[in-house]
């Protein structure tokens, strides 16, 4: 077991604040995708890190460069960064000079912080939520109506503003506000031993108990460089197929609900309870919780037979989805609605299924294998239209894959231990996790010392997937804003973790 300082599969570049501009645009030109950035406070110094995507089986490449807490934006160069800075501002005291949207991101009018949630220790300074208009530009016009349509909102919905600037049905300008539950949870961690805080990271996101638990084990893995037994590496597969495909049931029960399919709406959601239903039986639980841990698994489960569990389900959701195709007034809503170009998808940091429709081939589980997924067979739907009808599709396709994949897994099962014996090291370690949830890429990264957590950093799916959003709602109508919405199968617990 390894007690050095490193995250795996990085390889680790130091740099100066006055590269970073020409470092950045030459990963760019070079093919690179830049995935997440974040802040640390090591010895009281400043440091952040970008991490950066080199292709598919190349180690990613982690750029760090130690600073006096202001550096230059790379947003005019990188778009999906925008909102990393922003929120390095808002909860680091960080500042990031030459931002296009300096304004707020996390921190509402109203609001304020005696100092920074994940600030320099002992540092002082208060943040305001000081009112601060969003960079849109000015409708005018004697037609023009605004809607301001949150944060509560009918249904059983998660929280959040959304601003619509629109003629009659068409939509000219819109502005989503989110974070008005930020739990803080990446402080949270802080302190917390490394083994127990699986607990939290299950808790990131309800529908993705299993992903998070999942990037977050495999990032404190790393960092002690721990060996996971085959069984549970199978096991694993196993719960985060079984997630997915009750996130992918419940997708599209949702979207038949915005097109107004009553049945196609119910079935989805029965489909998505009978999964869950099946979660339950076979772990204690239908959110599959409590059993990823450090090392593997907490217990043992009895999966081999899985596979003929899942067959009515199998042939009833099968069914399900051609019948959906088959349905002109669904498909006649989809087509054409909330595209994302490609150039888009790229630029502002789209994810999963998302992603994937609008043409971008990306895929964790196939392009930096974890858990057993290098061992098993399984396609990665790609379409090129980027709207509605093809985020759809691309979704039908991971559900059959998911589907396949845990066919494949039980029947792989051999008897084994499910759990790696280990000691804690002592010292400071880091690591970095990864999993393909059922919204797409998220990232773990950790610092631990002496076996206490001193500082996690999570990018989700659904904070890059709501920045790319609006994209596809400028220019649409309002008729469509909820298919559109539906079709992106976001979350805002997610985003506003």
């Amino acid at each position: 077991m390894s007690a050095a300082m490193t995250y795996n599969d990085c390889e680790r570049r130091q740099i100066s604040a006055a590269e970073l501009t020409a470092v950045a645009t030459d990963c760019i030109a070079a093919g690179m995708r830049f995935q997440m950035a974040w802040h640390d406070w090591e010895e009281g110094v400043c440091v952040v890190r970008y991490l950066i995507s080199q292709g598919n089986q190349v180690p990613f490449l982690l750029l760090e460069l130690r600073t006096d807490e202001t550096l230059p934006s790379l947003a005019a160069v990188v778009p999906l960064l925008g909102w990393y800075e922003r929120e390095m501002q808002d909860l680091g005291g960080l500042r990031f000079t030459g931002h296009p949207e300096p304004y707020p991101l996390v921190i509402h009018e109203g609001f304020s912080l005696p100092r920074p949630a994940l600030g320099r220790e002992g540092a002082e300074g208060h943040l305001s939520g000081a009112y601060a208009p969003p960079t849109m530009p000015e409708v005018r016009g004697d037609q023009v109506q605004d809607l301001y349509w949150g944060p509560i909102r009918a249904d059983v919905v998660e929280t959040g503003e959304f601003h619509f600037s629109y003629i009659g049905e068409a939509i000219l300008h819109y502005h989503p506000r989110l974070f008005f539950k930020h739990r803080g949870m990446e402080a949270r961690f802080a302190g917390q031993r490394a083994e127990a805080a699986v607990f939290l990271a299950e808790r990131v996101s309800g529908v993705g108990s299993v992903g998070h638990a999942l990037a977050y084990c495999q990032a404190v893995e790393s960092a002690w460089g721990i060996e996971v037994p085959a069984r549970a590496q199978l096991l694993r597969v196993i719960l985060a197929e079984l997630e997915r495909l009750y996130n992918h049931f419940h997708y599209f029960g949702l979207l038949a609900k915005t097109t107004t399919l009553k049945v196609g709406s119910a079935t989805g959601f029965l489909l998505e309870e009978r999964v869950k239903q099946l979660a339950g039986q076979l772990t204690g639980s239908r959110f599959l919780r409590s059993l990823l841990t450090v090392g593997g698994l907490r217990r043992d489960l009895q999966a081999e037979h899985l596979a003929s569990a899942l067959e009515n389900i199998v042939d009833e959701g099968e069914a399900y989805l051609t019948r959906l195709h088959q349905t002109a007034s669904h498909l006649d809503r989809l087509m054409g609605t909330g595209i994302l170009s490609k150039e888009g998808a790229f630029d502002q940091g789209a994810t999963g299924p998302v992603a994937r429709a609008s043409g971008l081939d990306r895929d964790l589980r196939r392009d930096h294998p974890y858990a057993a997924y290098d061992k098993l067979r399984f396609d990665v739907p790609v379409r090129e239209k980027g709207d509605a009808m093809a985020r759809s599709e691309v979704r039908a396709e991971s559900l059959r894959a998911a589907i396949s994949l845990l066919a494949q897994a039980s029947g792989r099962l051999k008897a084994g231990p499910v759990r790696a014996e280990y000691t804690a090291p002592q010292g400071q370690q880091e690591g970095l996790g990864w999993a393909e949830t059922p919204r797409g890429s998220l990232y773990y990264t950790v610092r631990i010392r002496d076996g206490r957590l001193e500082r996690v950093k999570i990018k989700s799916p659904s904070f890059s997937n709501w920045r790319v959003f609006p994209l596809t709602v400028q220019g649409s109508n309002m008729m469509d804003y909820a298919i559109n919405e539906a079709s992106f199968g976001l979350t805002t617990a997610g985003c506003d973790r």
